[in-house]
């Protein structure tokens, strides 16, 4: 269902429990799309699977024998530059 901004705050409670049982429920502004008021399950199943920031800043790029030797190559601060 769509509903204007001034409805969907006037309303709020019926807009959640439309939520929950019909699905997704659109808010415009002047007519516009402005938002959408999901169930806590759909958003839980948007996310289901997606890794997190954590998970992706963790997950770089493995470091092996020979990217670790050529950092340590090429860092001025050891005394040794090739």
């Amino acid at each position: 269902m769509e509903w204007s901004l001034q409805d969907a705050k006037n309303q709020f409670s019926r807009v959640v429990q439309q939520a929950r049982h019909e699905g997704p429920q659109f808010v415009t502004l002047r007519g516009a799309p402005a938002a959408v008021v999901l169930s806590a399950a759909n958003f839980e199943a948007l996310r289901a699977g997606r890794p997190t920031l954590v998970d992706d800043l963790l997950g770089g790029p493995a470091w092996d024998d020979d990217l670790a030797m050529a950092i340590l190559r090429d860092d001025p601060s050891n005394g040794e530059v090739s």
